[in-house]
This record gives structure tokens, sequence and C-alpha cells, in this order.
């Protein structure tokens, strides 16, 4: 056919199809076809292909005739395995709306004419050769899917071409239309056309042009449309979702990508690791996921049934659907919700079938009722959502719903349906309702309305219901009534008043955490409670890794120093006073010559305010009089010493730094006269030379220096005539004529004396001790005295006869070894001295005579705190394996155990319960303090004991994670296992109830875990436990302490609770961190905003607290600095 013969046939077409509308109707799986007319064809026969096929031309050389059935719906050519749901068809069945020959980028917009290629009238389509005498079956139709946006229908490239378009029967119900290619066109269609288009062309726009290569990737619209889908938490029903919107493929590609994305929203234990449906089938695959759907995400393997998305017996969507019936801002509707129905008709909104508020009121009591956010989507069945907010109406089985005029609703279709209009209605548990219509209140406040007669269903009168009140955008929509819609009848709490209030989230560690409120506990108070703490008693002494911390005042009074207090201990009075001006431990600290100014230096910590520095105070007031070296020292003072020669005017102070800075100020005035660096890792100690202000001695690790400071504020060093070979140099003292006396690790004293060039050479070394020596101290007649950290000896030596030794004595065992030596009389020659040992106690005595205990102290780290249920007794015990009883300040006992005892109870009748590192139990008597008993628990160690209030129970939390359950006798000593509940994870503290049957307790990760005593199980359900009333509360976590964490008032902001106690009044909370701080609250804490009354003590971590019998002493104990401290509570 020439290319005249092809205008004259497409003329013919024109025609035809003008004169006689063969449009199929699009009964077939490919839609519609156009019918051939053979009379208006004039003869001419022409297959029926889709423009997508690829053409590749094979020539025929016998031309047959195509034969064309009148049926209609057998008039198309099925292009093969053609995919139908796309806007096109292409030859690989991709569905895409381009015509492609051999190459992918032929460009269907622009059909050319080519005379270089013949003519053929038999063609292949998909590699499927069809010849013109075979007939074509119904099934092998080749048609084109057209496109319909809300039900307009779009004609294609051939429609404008011939100036026809298709009728809207079929085609705009499967979205199809056929198309008629002539055989002479085909040809045009090759990769070698040249030319420009004949007849411009008109594409609809939401037709986009794409390449074959790239069909395949784009054959479903779901790679464009992004999904929708709502994770649950595992075992979470007041979870409230965490929604994720995200398009398959190219912003997740895989199931690990969306898990890692929803991991840091879901505040799992683990992270997202698995997921479930809402029945609990696991999904493997990103494909398995659903748009609109609900999912539950767990760290674990084990799904958890619950009813996901409740909210105290109410539902609510997710997150990404609040807000029904606003109007969509930038989106707009996609073909896929218009083929759904969830467009509105008239106004183009979304419609609110997501969710909705409505009004249930009770079928027995009118006056309990409550507006609720209902989730009609959810996966619950409708009864069970009915006993839900049964519950909210204090109605135990609610079955039934009913409108005002008596109608029962089902289903949830009903609810989002047939009574959209409708937002009153009645529970009950039968078939009988109150009459009359629905009760109607006012904004302001509620409407009472008596109860009527319950008259039956088919006897109520018809009311005709009234149209839904329209909302006000300004007016949010809550999930909880309002103030103003809760009754409490008879002044009681009512289920109303656990959904107003929500739970409290906590942020630990990055974690968040939720607790539930219980229904009856006091109001919250913010404001800080009306009394205060007042340091009445410290305990130790702090022996255990500092040396040259001991001094009598002329008082009489003993100054040491514990933690970040300065004690002024008078035996007389038996009486404390405590210099609390440093925020940190101190580290050194040193007497003026005057003894009646004290200078103290401490360690750096993390704020500004506890940066390293030293403050001069008077012994007399305690007040601070001067602070220097903010901002100067780095991470600590080393060393502190006054100048003697001068009456004190210079101060020296050794940075704690790498560079070990040494520097010399003027303390009055505050000047810094000079400072250099030592470069000397383990300096211990520095001194002034007693004869030479401007000359200074550093010892420690492997050195001792001599160093000259001259005016213009430089240093010079003065080397030794001899290095000291002994490792560490641990003590310095003077010789009246200016001899320097040293002592070392190795058990020698070294005497150096200077020659007639001013250098220093050693004069004599002899062995003093077996090994490392404490201390020296030289006494005002010449006697030089020793005491040994190893051997626990101190001896005597005649400075003047050359060192002769004169006595030596030997502390207990239980006492340790020695780390400072001070005369009780300074300037009396009696001989009686005071001792500080290596294990954190005082004694007193002298060579000829026995030594006593005056300061008892734990001589390692304490963690055990037990404080009496009826007396104002407490025990302590710790890694010493010491185990103490204290009155106050008065120890009434101790006595040291096999183990090393963490975790300590009282039986209501006296007996002491301790638990040790080891997993034994020992039984004491707090009588006399003897072992009664021990038993073998478990192999981990025991981190919190704790009797029931009876005391017939003993439970006891172990670090693998279990609790172990021991019956008890009346009088507390015998004891028999009842069973353990097993767990996961370490537990730190641990409570009881008050009926005995639950216990609580707090994991090393700070999560609240419950245990049932008589079933012997875990409790899984918080929700279940939350109006539980505990025997204490000593668990840092829970709704009640909740305010503890992230409070608004803390320098920090990662702030750790380590311990807490409530008074036995419930009106006060005592709270320690890791920090040292040590805080009071109102009882219950709840808001972040509770205001509290703080001490800083501690440098460390605060262990325990705890308070005494009568809500008047508190107890603390500072775990690695072994200190124990009283508090008062007084009124502000």
């Amino acid at each position: 056919m020439s290319n005249e013969e092809n205008d004259e046939y497409m003329g013919s077409l024109g025609q035809a199809q003008t004169a006689e509308d063969d449009v199929n109707e699009g009964g077939g799986g490919g839609g519609g076809a156009v019918g051939n007319n053979e009379s208006g064809l004039g003869g001419q026969t022409m297959p029926q292909i889709s423009p997508n096929a690829p053409l590749e031309g094979n020539v025929s050389p016998t031309p047959t005739q195509t034969h064309f059935e009148d049926n209609p719906h057998h008039s198309g050519i099925n292009g093969g395995n053609s995919n139908k749901q796309g806007g096109n068809i292409n030859g690989n069945g991709n569905g895409h709306g381009n015509v492609n020959g051999t190459e992918p980028n032929s460009n269907r917009n622009s059909p050319v004419k080519s005379p270089k290629r013949p003519i053929s009238s038999s063609f292949r389509i998909q590699n499927t050769p069809y010849d013109d005498d075979e007939d074509l079956a119904a099934g092998d139709q080749v048609a084109v899917a057209g496109e319909a946006i809300a039900g307009r229908q779009v004609p294609d490239y051939w429609q404008q071409r011939n100036g026809t378009a298709a009728s809207g029967t079929g085609g705009a119900a499967s979205g199809r239309q056929s198309r008629a290619i002539s055989p002479s066109y085909l040809d045009n269609m090759s990769e070698n056309s040249e030319q420009p288009p004949v007849v411009p062309l008109v594409r609809s726009k939401s037709r986009p042009e794409i390449s074959s290569a790239a069909a395949s990737r784009y054959s479903n619209l779901s790679y464009w449309k992004a999904r929708r889908v709502v994770f649950y938490r595992n075992g979470d029903p007041f979870f409230p979702g965490v929604e994720l919107r995200y398009r398959p493929g190219r912003d997740v590609t895989s199931l690990d990508n969306l898990l890692d994305k929803i991991s840091p929203k879901m505040d799992l234990p683990r992270g997202a690791r698995y997921v479930f449906s809402m029945d609990g089938d696991r999904k493997y695959h990103l494909d398995e996921l659903e748009d609109g759907a609900f999912y539950v995400v767990s760290s674990f393997k084990a799904f958890k049934p619950a009813s996901y998305g409740k909210k105290n017996g109410m539902w609510y969507a997710s997150p990404g659907n609040q807000g029904w019936g606003s109007k969509p801002a930038s989106r707009k509707p996609s073909i896929m919700e218009a083929d759904l129905g969830t467009l509105s008709t008239t106004s183009g909104s979304i419609k609110r079938s997501a969710g909705r508020v409505i009004r249930i009121i009770n079928n027995l009591d009118h006056s309990v009722q409550c507006r609720v956010l209902l989730n009609l989507r959810t996966s619950q069945p409708f009864e069970e959502v009915l006993e839900d907010l049964g519950q909210v109406l204090k109605i135990n089985g609610a079955k039934k719903m009913y409108t005002g005029t008596g109608q029962e609703v089902r289903s949830f279709s009903q609810l989002r349906n047939e009574f959209a209009d409708v937002d009153t209605f009645y529970l009950a548990t039968g078939t009988a309702l109150i009459a009359g219509s629905p009760i109607r209140r006012s904004r302001s406040r509620p409407s009472v309305v008596a109860a009527a007669p319950i008259l039956p269903t088919d006897e109520l009168p018809k009311v005709p219901l009234r149209g839904a009140r329209p909302r006000s955008k300004s007016r949010p929509r809550i999930l909880y009534a309002p103030e103003s819609e809760i009754l409490r009848p008879n002044g009681e709490y009512t289920m109303l008043d656990i959904m107003k209030e929500e739970p409290t989230k906590v942020t630990i560690r990055g974690l968040r955490r939720t607790f539930y409120p219980p229904v009856h506990h006091a109001p919250a108070d913010n404001s800080p409670p009306d009394k205060k703490l007042q340091l009445q008693w410290v305990h130790g002494y702090r022996g255990i890794d500092a040396r040259r911390n001991l001094w009598v005042l002329p008082s009489g009074e003993l100054l040491y120093y514990v933690a970040a207090v300065a004690v002024l201990f008078d035996r007389d009075e038996d009486a404390q006073r405590h210099y609390t001006g440093h925020t940190e431990d101190i580290m050194c600290m040193d007497v003026h010559p005057s003894r009646e100014l004290v200078a103290s230096g401490q360690k750096a910590g993390r704020d500004r305010k506890s940066q390293a520095h030293v403050r001069i105070w008077s012994t007399e007031s305690l007040q601070t009089l001067y602070v220097f070296g903010m901002g100067e020292l780095d991470s600590g003072v080393t060393a502190v010493a006054f100048s003697q020669l001068n009456g004190g005017s210079y101060i020296l102070a050794v940075d704690s730094g790498r560079e070990s800075i040494l520097s010399v100020w003027q303390w009055q005035w505050g000047h810094l006269l000079g400072k250099v660096a030592t470069l000397q890792e383990g300096l211990s100690g520095a001194a002034f030379h007693p004869l030479d202000d401007n000359l200074i001695i550093t010892h420690g690790r492997g050195h001792l220096a001599f160093w000259h400071r001259r005016k213009d504020g430089f240093f010079e060093r003065t080397d030794i005539v001899k290095q000291p070979s002994r490792s560490h140099v641990t003590s310095v003292q003077f010789e009246p004529d200016g001899d320097v006396i040293t002592a070392d690790s190795d058990g020698f004293i070294t005497i150096y004396s200077v020659d007639s060039d001013g250098a220093y050479f050693v004069r004599t070394e002899f062995e003093a001790h077996n090994k490392g020596i404490g201390c020296l101290i030289m006494l005002g007649e010449g006697t030089l005295l020793s005491g040994g950290e190893k051997d626990r000896k101190i001896a005597a030596w005649d400075s003047l006869q050359n060192y002769k030794k004169i006595a030596d004595t030997k502390l207990p065992e239980a006492a340790g070894g020695v780390r400072t030596i001070y005369p009780q009389r300074p300037g009396r020659n009696d001989g009686n001295i005071y001792v500080g040992t290596t294990r954190n106690n005082i004694l007193e005595g002298s060579l000829q005579r026995r030594f006593t205990q005056v300061v008892f102290g734990h001589g390692r780290q304490l963690w055990g705190l037990a404080a009496h249920p009826d007396d104002e007794l407490y025990a302590t015990a710790g890694h010493d394996k010491h185990v103490a009883l204290w009155r106050k300040n008065k120890l009434i006992w101790t006595i040291q155990t096999g183990y090393e005892c963490v975790a300590l109870a009282f039986h209501p009748f006296g007996t002491l319960a301790a638990g040790s590192t080891e997993g034994h139990l020992l039984v004491i008597n707090c009588e006399n303090g003897a072992v009664m008993l021990t038993l073998r628990v478990c192999g981990s160690p025991i981190n919190c004991v704790s009797y029931n209030q009876v005391g017939d129970m003993i439970a006891m939390g172990s670090q693998n994670g279990s609790i172990y359950l021991f019956r008890v006798s009346r009088d507390g000593f015998s004891y028999k296992k009842v069973n353990k509940i097993r767990g996961s994870q370490p537990l730190t503290h641990l409570d009881w109830s008050m009926d005995g049957n639950f216990v609580q307790t707090v994991t090393i990760d700070f999560d609240l875990l419950f245990w049932d005593a008589k079933s012997l199980s875990p409790e899984r359900s918080p929700i279940a436990m939350k109006d539980v009333k505990w025997l204490t509360n000593n668990c840092t976590v829970g709704f009640l302490v909740a305010g503890q964490w992230s409070n608004r008032y803390y320098s920090g902001t990662n702030t750790i609770v380590a311990t807490c106690s409530r008074s036995a009044g419930h009106d006060m909370l005592a709270s320690g961190d890791a920090e040292g701080y040590l805080r009071l609250f109102r009882y219950p804490c709840i808001s972040p905003r509770a205001e509290f009354h703080e001490s800083k003590v501690y440098s460390g971590m605060l262990a325990c607290v705890r308070f005494l019998c009568g809500d008047h002493t508190l107890i603390t104990v500072g775990g690695t600095d072994a200190s124990l401290m009283v508090w008062d509570i007084v009124e502000e």
C-alpha cells in the first residue's frame, strides 16, 4: 500500500467511525476493543495491536488475507503476556505507555513515514507470528488501558488523530480503550525514521513518558505511592503507636532498614528486631507490610497479645490520624483513594472514618458519662471494646450499646455509617434501656439527670435524631474528660480520675519508660518540703588512700576529713562540727602555723561550681576566708602547704594533672607568685623548707626534687647528689638544723644534708620497717616517729644519737596499717599520740600502753544499710567483711564475718539479715551481734533483701535477676526455702506490698519489674500493679517518685538516681544520685518541676539512704569512700 493509499485509508477509517460507533463496552480482560466495520473499510482489513508491541518487521513471502469477525468481543489481538494494570501495554508486558520498536527510546508521539522499507502484511507481536488467514480468539485481544480520573476518560492518541472520542460506557468502568493501527503506519514506527511528525500530538498529562528499559521497574503504582504503617510496642496496650510513611524500594529497601528507622522511637530494650501482625504472625520481608495496616514491634521473638491502641479504656488512632475532618493542606487525593470511596462526593475532603468522638452514658446512672475518642479501625472485636468502655463507666460486663431512640449498635460499621450523626450512646449489660432522650449538656458544666424507670426496648419513645453539633476548630480534641465533666459521687474517686491523669514518661539513659498512675494517691505538691537536712555526725576517717590528714587543734578537737566534709571532733564533749564548703572530695589539707586557719584542696567536678580550688577557712567560726585556684588548677589539688618562716604568708598547691604544676600564692591577696611544671607522675606531696620560704621539696613515685623560687617567679631545680633509689617517697620531715628526712615504700629512712656549696647529699640511710612507711613526724625533743603501713608498727628514733631506735609497738590487725601520726598534746612530751590507720580508724595510745579505738569506720566500700522498723537503730555492712550496729552517733557492736555483705534488712522482731557478694544469707542476733545462721542461697551476689510486713517471708534479689523466697519463723531465726522466681536482669532494689502478695524490683537498667509471691511468677502487666500499696518505696523508679528524674532544677542533665527512701509518714522522699547529691523532696514526687533541698557532701555515688524510725533522722552511706553520715531533719 503506498503513502497515498494510506492517507485514503485513514480518511475512510475516520468516516466509518464517525458514521457508526463500534466501540466495545470493555467486557474482556483487556478492556473494550474497537470493532471493525467491513463496509466502512471498503474491503480493507486491519489487525488491531497494542501500540507498545515490538514490531520486528518480518516480511512474509506470500501475503495473506486477515479475517475479522463481526463479534465486537472477538475483534482484538492479545499481545502475549501483557500487563493490563498500567496505563498502556508494551511488548514486554509491563503496561507503560511507550510504543517500542527494536530501540527502547522510540518516540510514540512523533510517528513519521519512511519509504525505505516495504509494506508487510505479516508481522510478529512478542515474537509470536500471526498470519492473515488465522482466526483471532476472543481472549487474545490486544488493548490499551486508558485512564479514568474522577469518572473522566482521556482520549488516546488514535482518537485525537482520527478526530473521534471513545464512548464512556465500557472504557470508563475498566479504564481501558482499544486502538486501531494501520498496517502501513506500522512501518513508519521504524527506528530509522527521521522525518518530523505530520500531525502534532496531545498527550495526557497524567501519563508519563517512560522508556521500555525502565518500564518493568515502574510496572506498579505502589512504587510511587508511599505506604503508611503504624507500629505498636509489644506488650504495651497504652503505647500510642508510631506512624511511618515510606516508599518501598526507595526510602526503605529492606525490613532491617525499616526497623533501624523506628528503633529510636519505640523505646525497646534491645531495639526493634521483629515485626508481627496484630494477630501474632511474624513478618519476614518488607513486601508483607500493607498500606494502612497496624503491626507490633518487639525486641524478642515472643509476641504478647494485647489490646493495642488503647489508653485507659479509650481508643484512639495513630498520631497521623489526629484531626479528622480537616482538609488536607497540600496533598491531592489519589486514584486509589477515589476508588476506595474515601473521598467525599460533596466537599472533596476526606471522610471521618478512622475515628470519632462520642459520648457514652451509663445505662443505670446517667450521671456517670464521658466523652471518648473511639478508634473505628481497631483490630479488636467490637464486643471487647464495649467491655473496655463499660469499665470507664463502672459497668462490669457491658455487652450492649444503644442510641437514644433504642436502636442497638452492633458494629463499627454502624458507628461509621448508619449512626454517623448520633454522638450520644448508652451502654448496658442487657436489653433494657433508660427512657428519655440523649442528655444535652452545656460546655460550662455537666448536667445530672435522675434515673428514669426502666422500660422494654420496644416501648421506648421514638425520639428523632438530632444532628451532630459542629465542632469549633479552635477547640482541641482531647482524649480524656474535662475537669468540669468529672463527677465524684460522695466525694470518692472515680475511674475518670485515672483518665484525666496521664502516665508519666521518664527518659533514663536514653530510653523512655512509662509509669502508670494509681487511682488513689495524695495530690502532688511541687513546693520544697517544710523540713531540711542538717549534718549531725560523720562516722569514719579517710585513711584508705590519703596521708597526712590528722591534726589536733588548740581546742583539743581532732581535725580530719571524710568525703567533702572537714570534721572537727571534740572527744570531751562528744560532739562534732563540720565544714561543708567544698563541693567535691577533699584531697589534701594543711594547718596554718597559728593553728587557727586551715587550707584544704578539693578535686574537680563536672560543672563550673565544682572546679578544683583551695579554700582557707577558720577553725573557730567555720567561715570561708579565701578561695583561690579557680581556673588555675586542672583536675584536683594533690598537695597544699603553708610556709613556716614568714608566719604562713605563702601557700603552695600542686595540681594533680598530667604536668603536676607547682604554684605558690600569697593567699591574703590572692596573688600568684610563680608556678612551674614539675612533669612528675605520681607526685604525692610537697612542703616548704622551715628555714627558707623560697625552697620547696616535692616527692612522689621515684621523685624527690628541690625547687628554688627566684624573685621573678621562676623556679630552679637543685640536683641531689644521689638520686633516691627507692620507688616511692611517701613522707618528708625536717631536723631542727634543716636537714631533710624522707621515708619510702621500701621501709627505708634517708637523711639529706647540705654541703658548703648548697648541694644536698645522703648523710644517713637505714631500714626502719619491713615494707612501706606511711608517715614520719618529728617531735619537739628530737624524737622521730615512723609508722609502717604493712607491718603495722610504730617506732621511735633518737635523732641526736644517729637515729638509734628507742622503742616500738604494733597495732592490732583489725585496725590496719599506719597512715598518720600526730601527738595528742602538741608541745608536751608525754608520748600520747593519735594514729590514723589504713582501715579508716583513728586510735589513741602510746608506745608504752595499748591503743584504743576513737573513731570506727568501714575499711573498704560501704554499700549495706538498713533501718530498724521500731527503733532508732541502723546497721551497716561493706566489703571489709564487717557488720556494725549503730544508734545515731554511737557504735553498739561490730563483728567480722567471712563474707563481703552488701545488703541488709531488719526483721520486724529485731533479727538482722545480710546478703553477701557470694550468695550467702547471714542471720545475725541484734542483741549481741552473733551470727545465728548462714545459708547458701545462690552463686551470685545478693543485692537487695527485704522482709514482708508480718515477717513470715523474706525476698532476696540477686545479681542473676532472680527473686529467692524463704519462709521465716516468728522469731526470725528459722528459714525454709519456698522457691525462686526466675529473671534475666540484675536486681538492685526491692519492695514488698502491704498485703505481702507482690514484690517490685528495679533492675540495673532501671526497669521496674513486678513479681507475684503467691503464684511464684513475674507479673507482666504494670497496669494491673498500679494500685498496689507498697510497704516501703526503696525502688528508684515509679510513678510516685518520677519527679526525682530529669528534674528541671538539677544542675546536670543526665542525673542517675542511685537510691531513694520514703518516710514512714509518706510525706518526704530522700534521694541520692550518682554524683553525690543528697536531696529531700515532698512525697509523692511526680512532676519534674518538684522543688527540693539539696546537699553535696559526696564525690562519688551515694550508695544508700534510709529514714530512721520517727522520721527525725536520715542515714546515708557513700559507697566507694566508705563514709557514713547522720542527718537531722529539722524545721526550715
